[in-house]
């Protein structure tokens, strides 16, 4: 049924000879709409229902597991420490962060953020295979493969270990120049952020525009470039704003029983290693995370 709409509306703006960039617009906010009408922040996770219960209604008789990782991040070790595929999730926040552009934002700083290494998840899913292989197929198993329960990070864990990072290796800007941080301002609700970014940012941004104007111009560099920052950080908030203030934490008790049967029966758990127990998240971060980004990422 889905399907259907999504193509009905597709075929209606395409028929009303509708330009590619408003096309992508409007499927975007039909997405969403769909997605929040079901109860769910975006179209990722409202696709990912439904593909779990497409796998559910089609399996018929065979064995399957289900693996819901949190937010995936750079591999702790394989195949090397630090390998990310293109920015993911929080790396924007960390990219915006380090080249100056992000000072401010908006999260419950006690709350979690379950996040896991890549490989870690890889060999979940390689371990889960081998325990279900010939398992009866009647009910699928769900495996939350994440950290909040065994190994938790909080956001302000988050915000020191990004501050401690670009101050001792700042980021090397188009002119040479390190870019210097200062620790970013969280805000606790959407009002007072707003707030605080009418008055900051877009009131001196609407004053920059109208001299723009008088002045033939004069300033349209540093205009464009104030516009820039301030759409970064308004983007952001929007894509994360669901993750912000979520204080849940996933139960990751079959990932937990997975992990001692695969033990327990002479598994090479340093080589399918998924405990994230094991990982100290400053060394990570400051070591393998961050740099990895700016490595393999942004190279």
């Amino acid at each position: 049924m889905e399907k259907i709409l999504v193509e009905e509306r597709l075929n209606q703006l395409q028929a009303e000879g509708t330009t590619e960039q408003d096309i992508e617009v409007e499927m975007k906010d039909l997405g969403m709409k769909r997605a929040t009408e079901y109860g769910w922040p975006n179209t990722y996770v409202f696709t990912k229902a439904m593909g779990e219960m497409l796998v559910e209604t089609s399996k018929e008789n065979m064995s399957v597991v289900v693996i819901r990782p949190t937010i995936v991040t750079s591999t702790y070790r394989e195949p090397f420490p630090g390998w990310v595929e293109g920015l993911r999730t929080i790396d924007s926040v960390v990219v915006a962060y380090g080249k100056g552009k992000l000072t401010s934002f908006m999260a419950d700083l006690d709350a979690v953020v379950d996040v896991i290494p890549a490989d870690m998840v890889v060999n979940a899913i390689i371990v889960a295979m081998v325990a279900h292989a010939n398992q009866p197929s009647d009910d699928h198993i769900i495996y939350h493969v994440g950290s909040s329960v065994r190994n938790p990070i909080t956001y302000r864990d988050f915000r020191e270990y990004n501050f401690k990072y670009f101050t001792e290796k700042p980021w090397i800007n188009k002119d040479g120049k390190p870019v210097k941080v200062d620790r970013v301002t969280v805000f606790s609700n959407l009002a007072s952020f707003r707030r605080y970014m009418f008055i900051r940012y877009l009131l001196p941004l609407k004053g920059l525009e109208v001299a723009n104007t008088i002045l033939c111009q004069y300033f349209q560099g540093i205009y464009l470039d104030f516009n820039r920052k301030i759409t970064i950080v308004m983007r952001l908030v929007d894509l994360y704003l669901p993750y912000l203030f979520f204080n849940g934490i996933f139960d990751d008790m079959n990932t937990e029983k997975l992990l001692l049967t695969a033990k327990q029966e002479g598994a090479e758990m340093n080589l399918f290693y998924f405990d994230p127990i094991i990982i100290d998240w400053e060394d990570y971060f400051m070591n393998i995370h961050i740099p990895g980004i700016f490595k393999y990422a942004l190279k």
